[in-house]
């Protein structure tokens, strides 16, 4: 009896120290640092969520987060489902009529309307930047959105599909003779002449595809993906381009035309080989998981059937 009853004790004791132990954990919350650099902390995962960025919409949606989300960004296009569009130009009214507990943002917006920030924070809704610029920080903020949603096994398991993905892409690339490999020029915005800075994604999925980046000493404008390089630059390299590369959508929207009919473009290898290609922006240069479709488009530009020969 005695020894049945020390055990109910000590069972006793135990939960209560689990329960206690929980409790303190939970309200500790958990902490994430946004790209602002702001330590963000809460409680549970956040249900009601405003996306005004085209990635965090994808990667949501991704995530198996179809009905958290209750508003986007006013061009994106995303979702097929009736959904308010937004925009921070927007009186704050409208994003508090929807009871967001979460709007989702990138540094771009933040910086620019930080009146706009301080205004939902004050009706108690949690504001977060987010935007990686580098791969390794594209699979830390995948991790990021899982804990704040409550989906940090849909986010592991999104990045071991898409690590797996890009092993059976390197294992093709991996027996082409590097003498075969590619040079190319890969364009982020045409009418100044810019590039993508090395690390970014566009460059991972060139990489990752088997180009070799004419430009990896370009310098990275601020804190983001695109590099300065110039036209002078490029044209001091003509003679090594095997491919001419350039992102297309809003913020490139450029044409083969456009870009072989540029005053002194007609001395670039790959312009004279007729090899220009367009490649839409949504698929390399946004932090998601589209990016594998865009490795697999730049892998048959650049090698197709001929890969091995």
């Amino acid at each position: 009896m005695k020894k049945d009853y020390l055990r109910q004790f000590s069972l006793l004791l135990l939960t209560c120290f689990l329960a206690v132990f929980l409790f303190v954990s939970n309200s500790q919350g958990a902490v994430i640092t946004d790209s602002d650099g702001k330590d963000i902390t809460f409680n549970a995962p956040f249900k009601r969520i405003i996306s005004l960025y085209a990635a965090h919409t994808e990667n949501l949606y991704e995530l198996g987060l179809t009905d958290e989300v209750v508003g986007v960004n006013r061009g994106d296009r995303f979702f097929n489902k009736e959904i308010p569009r937004l925009s921070f130009r927007d009186d704050a009214e409208r994003f508090i009529a929807l009871k967001p507990d979460l709007v989702l943002i990138r540094p771009m917006l933040s910086r620019a309307y930080p009146g706009m920030v301080k205004r939902l924070q004050d009706n108690g809704i949690t504001v977060i930047s987010l935007q990686p610029t580098t791969v390794q920080g594209m699979f830390q903020y995948w991790r990021e959105l899982g804990l704040l949603t409550g989906r940090e096994n849909s986010a592991d398991r999104m990045i071991a599909r898409f690590k797996k993905s890009v092993a059976d892409i390197k294992q093709k690339v991996s027996i082409i003779p590097e003498s075969k490999r590619k040079k190319v020029y890969f364009e982020s915005i045409h009418s100044r002449m810019k590039t993508f800075a090395q690390g970014s994604t566009a460059i991972y999925a060139l990489e990752t595809a088997g180009g070799i980046n004419i430009a990896a000493d370009a310098a990275r404008v601020r804190n983001t993906n695109i590099a300065f390089y110039g036209k002078e630059r490029i044209l001091a390299k003509a003679s090594q381009i095997d491919v001419y590369l350039a992102q297309h959508g809003r913020m490139n929207p450029v044409t083969v035309e456009d870009i072989i009919n540029t005053p002194g473009f007609q001395v670039i290898k790959a312009v004279r080989d007729g090899q220009v290609f367009l490649i839409e922006e949504a698929i390399v240069s946004r932090p998601v998981p589209a990016i594998i479709k865009g490795i697999r488009q730049i892998y048959n530009l650049l090698y197709g059937n001929k890969a091995h020969e």
